[in-house]
């Protein structure tokens, strides 16, 4: 599990509370501006997105705690494994070991191989299907992008809201108004209190940890497509292997070299 996402919006509470002190709490809670805010947000949300995507925010927020789903070294390590036995018995002795590949992305992309497809082809297919991930992917962080914005421009109406009706309620004949002057105005700004505080706690970490959630999708894929490419053209395993840790760091891509050539990183 990653829990650096809680762990934020733990922190910026406690920050917050603590710069606002405990005693003044109660100065910042007023229902009306919450509604405005949470209400109007959510509001806007379903007037910008279907239902098959709103019913996904569970997911979206479990993605955003979910630890890191795709290991690299290992995953070139299986391609590693499967480019050995091509070399040794040939393409369509993949076919048995690509049961027993869990991940759906790199079982479809073993057997476009095994299939005796086209290479041109066989990249066209595992990359339109990266496309259409990238896009559903954007879609998903669109409605946080899109929460962001919306939660601040329903503070500043909230905000107009209670400076209007704080205007309104003035007695200009005598200092009624004037003396809850500073009440009012408190109130009115709350909603842009909670406007921005929703959108820089919540909604932004959402959109920017789904994000990172995607490059390591990315990434992943990537390696499949460029190792059963390879696997497919015959390459030496150890080229293969050098080629696909290109994308990680010097320091892990040394260790694991070390480890690939003591015999730790194969089988």
């Amino acid at each position: 599990m990653d829990f650096t996402t809680l762990i934020g919006w733990i922190l910026a509470a406690v920050l917050i509370v603590n710069g606002i002190g405990v005693d003044k709490l109660g100065n910042f809670f007023d229902m009306p501006s919450l509604l405005i805010v949470v209400g109007g947000t959510i509001a806007g949300l379903v007037a910008c997105y279907p239902f098959r995507i709103l019913k996904d925010i569970p997911k979206h927020i479990g993605i955003c705690f979910r630890g890191k789903k795709y290991n690299i070294p290992k995953t070139v390590d299986q391609i590693i494994d499967l480019a050995m036995i091509a070399r040794q018995n040939g393409l369509l002795a993949l076919e048995e070991k690509a049961e027993e590949i869990k991940e759906p992305f790199f079982k479809s992309a073993v057997l476009l191989i095994v299939d005796a497809n086209d290479p041109d082809k066989v990249r066209a297919v595992l990359e339109r299907q990266v496309e259409d991930m990238m896009s559903r992917h954007e879609i998903a962080k669109g409605l946080y992008v899109k929460g962001s914005a919306l939660a601040p421009a329903f503070g500043m109406i909230g905000t107009l809201v209670g400076l209007i009706n704080m205007l309104k309620g003035m007695d200009l004949s005598g200092s009624g108004g004037a003396s809850t002057l500073g009440q009012d105005m408190g109130v009115a700004l709350i909603t842009t209190f909670y406007g921005s505080a929703f959108s820089n706690i919540i909604f932004h970490p959402i959109a920017q940890k789904l994000g990172v959630r995607e490059d390591e999708e990315i990434l992943y894929d990537t390696t499949v497509i460029e190792g059963v490419l390879a696997i497919q053209a015959g390459e030496n395993p150890k080229s293969i292997r050098e080629h696909l840790l290109a994308s990680l760091p010097q320091s892990v891509q040394k260790k694991l070299m070390k480890n690939a050539g003591d015999g730790g990183g194969e089988g």
